[in-house]
This record gives structure tokens, C-alpha cells and sequence, in this order.
């Protein structure tokens, strides 16, 4: 089976080593770490690829903030 280096997933998912780092760290993306390089099954990617960019939105039973009050002066 042909695995991926970092760098080629990257590639692949169109966003960088660092945050293919970050992924395999947070246990997002499957690898195995043969001394110092990462390897990933090229069908683990469909795990991340298909992940909206940014923050996930809260729930709809969370109470809405308060602004503060402007400083004027």
C-alpha cells in the first residue's frame, strides 16, 4: 500500500505540512511516525477533506452575549 508524506497530503488536501501536523496531533487524521516523518493512508484523507474551514458554530441553546456598553468621552 503507497502512504503519503506530509508534505504530499498537504498537497493533496490543498493546506500545509504544519496543519497536516496539527491534524495528525489532534488525532484528526490517522499516520504512523517512523522516526521523525509521518505517513498517511491516502483514504484517511476523506476524513479532513470534507471538513468545513474554521470554528464550528456553538449551540443554538447557548445565551446570546451581552455587548458592553460603548465608552464615550
Amino acid at each position: 500500500m503507497k502512504t503519503l508524506t506530509t508534505p504530499e497530503a498537504a498537497a493533496r488536501l490543498k493546506i500545509t505540512p504544519r496543519r497536516v501536523r496539527a491534524l495528525i496531533g489532534a488525532g484528526q487524521l490517522p499516520a504512523d511516525k517512523k522516526g521523525r516523518d509521518y505517513f498517511i493512508d491516502p483514504k484517511d484523507l476523506a476524513l479532513v477533506k470534507n471538513r468545513k474551514p474554521g470554528r464550528p458554530r456553538g449551540s443554538s441553546k447557548e445565551k446570546p452575549r451581552k455587548k458592553k456598553p460603548s465608552i464615550k468621552g
